[in-house]
């Protein structure tokens, strides 16, 4: 049975569908999971993630790892339960009422603890041995940030046989990319980076998406962008950067985004140029 097959029975879920037992035994084991000096801080961001935030603390709650560790949230402006549920589940959690991901994030960065930051999205589920796969790429000299890849969990409109090659023709072009260009490599439910750095660095709050992989451009200054390839550290998330559509047209839509402009991957850049729909005017 796939590790992650558990956490889709509540999955996409109503809170109120949640039992109670599931709840209390999450609750629990998250709260023994909570450090007083914790090296390591996971931080789950959510906006109107009532029915998906507690299948990603339920992952949570099951990480095996050797490191102390703190496990917090922030709620982004929601309009639905999801507050509720960071308080049913127990854990510390902060409001941040300016609604991106960027001032999401950096609410949890200003809030967190840890020497080491681990972004966390509320839609994904996360294996057991996450932490400690990504810390050993992390905490090697020279290295500021990480990142790693993910999947999709299959369902009855993606099959895994189509996943399966939808993800390596993906990984194949991140591979090649990650050269030149690690930092459009990075996507925010895989990024964990040295927090030292990132608190000199701030994260960006003026741009609507690529907060995370503008984070890693600015930490390459510190050490390299370090990616690791292990499956005990590539969680599953659901389909909201994909649509609604095929997996064959979505492949075919982002083949002609990335084929414009394609020669950029081969040459390294020091920073962003953000198009006038990607900024928030503030």
């Amino acid at each position: 049975m796939a590790w992650y097959k558990k956490y889709l029975s509540i999955y996409e879920k109503p809170f109120k569908e949640v039992p109670d037992g599931i709840i209390a035994d999450i609750r629990g084991k998250l709260s023994s999971m909570q450090s007083d000096e914790p090296l390591v801080s996971v931080v789950v961001i959510a906006y109107n993630e009532a029915k998906r935030l507690s299948s990603c603390l339920w992952s949570l709650s099951d990480l095996k790892t050797s490191y102390p560790i703190e496990i917090l949230g922030i709620n982004n402006s929601s309009t639905d339960e999801t507050e509720d549920v960071y308080k049913a589940f127990g854990i510390r959690y902060f409001n941040e009422e300016r609604k991106s991901p960027g001032f999401a994030r950096q609410c949890g960065l200003d809030n967190s603890r840890g020497r080491y930051h681990f972004f966390i999205d509320a839609d994904t589920f996360y294996p057991p041995l996450y932490i400690d796969t990504m810390m050993k790429k992390l905490t090697k000299p020279g290295v500021s940030c990480v990142g790693s890849f993910w999947s999709y969990y299959p369902d009855e409109n993606h099959s895994r046989l189509g996943l399966w090659f939808f993800e390596l023709i993906r990984d194949i072009f991140l591979f090649i990319q990650h050269f030149k260009r690690p930092e459009l490599c990075i996507r925010g439910m895989v990024f964990a980076f040295n927090a030292d750095y990132a608190r000199k660095e701030k994260i960006r709050t003026d741009i609507r998406r690529g907060e995370d992989g503008s984070l890693a451009l600015s930490l390459k200054k510190y050490g390299r962008i370090a990616f690791t390839h292990d499956s005990k550290a590539r969680p599953v998330t659901g389909y909201g950067t994909l649509g609604s559509g095929s997996l064959f047209g979505s492949l075919i839509y982002r083949a002609k985004i990335q084929l414009k402009g394609i020669s950029r991957i081969f040459f390294t850049k020091d920073k962003y140029e953000d198009s006038e729909e990607n900024l928030i005017r503030q």
